[in-house]
């Protein structure tokens, strides 16, 4: 098994909803993507830092403590690094227009890309009904994801022993429950309206850790994913077209039990169509 060592340049990356101090967070895997990707400015598109769960447990292990030195590090390197607050990290909207380490902290930005295309950037969670009005809500809601992971866990251990590989149950339930679709469909309109509302033409977004790439008439929805779940990021290349990378579906690894997590294979990514051109 040949490791991959090929580091990839590119202009912008955008990163979201990685969910550091939360046990299902993906950190190795991420640490790979970053190892494996330069960029001039990297997006931290919202719920970076899981404050919910700390306040419930402390968990923070030292591979979370290496997310951060990595970005740090790349940051005093030169890459741009901009940090826009999600709802798992709200308490960072308090600190908008400070840089911590070379990192600055926006409530939202549009980013424009090299062929020119004006994005609006935000984490999303403005247009959620349920965790702007009703917190209670939106925190049994966040149990209950919870569960979800650890279903994921349960069965994923089951399905290695059968010779299967990763399979998530939480984003096929998200997928297959007909609520869940009719609010990502919502989600989507409404994103994509703030977004022509601020005279751009496209948004890119986190949140619902649903990573996808679509046109929707005349305005562009992007959602980066996360690294809970789907381990997505988007990259611009510098043509300006973006990309979506699922940096588990190389091998179809389980994150959670896999020792060859932090290796990389010389095949190709999965990537959407280009949709900025």
């Amino acid at each position: 098994m040949e490791q991959w060592n090929a580091t990839r340049h590119v202009r912008t990356l955008f990163l979201s909803d990685i969910h550091l101090g939360s046990r299902a967070a993906q950190a190795d895997l991420l640490i790979d993507f970053l190892r494996c990707h330069d960029a001039e400015k990297i997006y931290l598109v919202g719920d970076i830092v899981d404050g919910w769960r700390l306040k419930r447990s402390w968990h923070w292990p030292q591979s979370h403590n290496d997310v951060v030195q990595k970005l740090l590090r790349k940051a005093r390197k030169g890459t741009e690094i901009i940090y826009v607050p999600g709802n798992h990290d709200d308490f960072l909207r308090d600190f908008v227009g400070t840089h911590f380490g070379g990192i600055e902290v926006r409530l939202n930005d549009v980013h424009v890309t090299a062929n020119g295309k004006r994005l609006l950037v935000m984490h999303g969670d403005e247009f959620d009904v349920v965790v702007r009005h009703a917190k209670l809500i939106a925190h049994l809601g966040d149990w209950a994801y919870d569960m979800a992971i650890a279903i994921n866990v349960v069965l994923n251990w089951t399905r290695r022993r059968l010779g299967f590989g990763y399979w998530s149950f939480s984003s096929w339930a998200k997928g297959r429950v007909k609520r869940a679709v009719n609010f990502i469909g919502a989600f989507e309109e409404a994103l994509s309206g703030e977004a022509k509302r601020q005279d751009c033409e496209g948004v890119i977004c986190g949140h619902i850790h649903h990573p996808k790439i679509e046109d929707l008439g005349d305005m562009l929805y992007v959602n980066t994913g996360d690294w809970v779940e789907s381990c997505s990021a988007i990259v611009e290349r510098h043509d300006g077209t973006l990309e979506l990378v699922r940096w588990t579906a190389l091998e179809k690894l389980d994150p959670t039990t896999d020792p060859r997590v932090g290796m990389r294979f010389p095949k190709p990514r999965e990537r959407m169509p280009e949709a900025a051109e």
